[in-house]
């Protein structure tokens, strides 16, 4: 299947302001992403997806998808705990136009890796749309084994894996015993290099909401030979991108953004906003990288 996340997707944020999701800046981050970015991953994780209401979530896809118009492609979350729940989104998603779907694993109530099996083969079997799987057991408790993502990929419209376990060893394995055409990318912005060392194809990225242009230039120079470009811009983010996950994502990088003057740094409860000690690392964060910014910024 082709590559649709071009090998740098940002994985972005919704932007809300007094409790609100707030569309005068989901349209400018948007545009903005439209001439940096790959693609873009609406209502996923960093997109607060589990506190949208089903009318804000329904509203927030159609806006994306209407918003690109088809000129890079849009990929939009529709992952439950609740496999009919997921079914659900992957058609509404797919009758709004996405261009294809990023499907977490069942969270909390969890299942096998068999359950896991039967989940992704049901949604599959009502969208035609590619899929891509998201493992990321740091949020959800559910691991996708390698052998289990080796069957996932025999399921003919799942077209890869969003892997963010931080397990280098795990990532290898899938990428050793899938196909060569299942597409593998890193869920975390400080291994991207190191996995497509081994043969993944890009990143879904959080530090791309707000350094767009050098993270996917990253990815490029890796898939055009320039190793060493972007073994450097590698190193040169990672401080950052350990600092936009010093709290739970996404409240440094809405933080980040708040200070770059691109939307509000407003979460959505549970969530919080970022601590005073912890805003300051990150401004040192973002002084170091070269984003100019002052203690004061706001």
């Amino acid at each position: 299947m082709r590559d649709l996340v071009r090998g740098c997707g940002v994985a972005l944020v919704t932007p809300f302001t007094k409790g609100e999701v707030d569309y005068n800046a989901l349209g400018r981050l948007v545009d903005m992403h439209v001439e940096l970015s790959g693609s873009i991953i609406v209502a996923g994780t960093t997109g607060e997806a589990s506190t949208l209401t089903d009318d804000e979530y329904h509203s927030v896809v159609k806006f994306v998808i209407g918003r690109v118009n088809k000129r890079i492609p849009v990929i939009a979350g529709a992952g439950s705990n609740c496999t009919a729940s997921a079914i659900k989104k992957a058609q509404f998603c797919e009758e709004a136009g996405a261009d294809g779907l990023l499907i977490v694993t069942p969270y909390y109530n969890k299942t096998t890796q068999r359950g896991l099996i039967n989940h992704y083969r049901l949604i599959a079997e009502v969208t035609s749309l590619p899929i891509i799987a998201y493992n990321v057991p740091g949020r959800t408790g559910m691991n996708i084994e390698p052998k289990t993502v080796l069957e996932l990929s025999k399921i003919e419209n799942i077209a890869g894996i969003k892997e963010a376990s931080g397990n280098i060893s795990q990532v290898a394995e899938i990428i050793r015993i899938c196909p060569r055409d299942f597409l593998v990318y890193s869920g975390n912005d400080d291994m991207v290099i190191p996995l497509m060392s081994l043969g993944g194809h890009g990143v879904i990225s959080v530090v791309a909401n707000i350094l767009p242009a050098e993270t996917r230039k990253m990815v490029d120079d890796f898939r055009s030979g320039n190793i060493e470009k972007a073994k450097e811009a590698q190193l040169a983010l990672n401080g950052l991108n350990n600092a936009l996950f010093i709290e739970t994502n996404p409240i440094p990088v809405k933080e980040a953004m708040n200070i770059m003057s691109l939307c509000s740094s407003e979460v959505r409860e549970p969530l919080y906003q970022i601590s005073g000690e912890n805003r300051e690392k990150l401004i040192n964060e973002m002084n170091l990288y070269g984003i100019g910014v002052s203690s004061l910024a706001c």
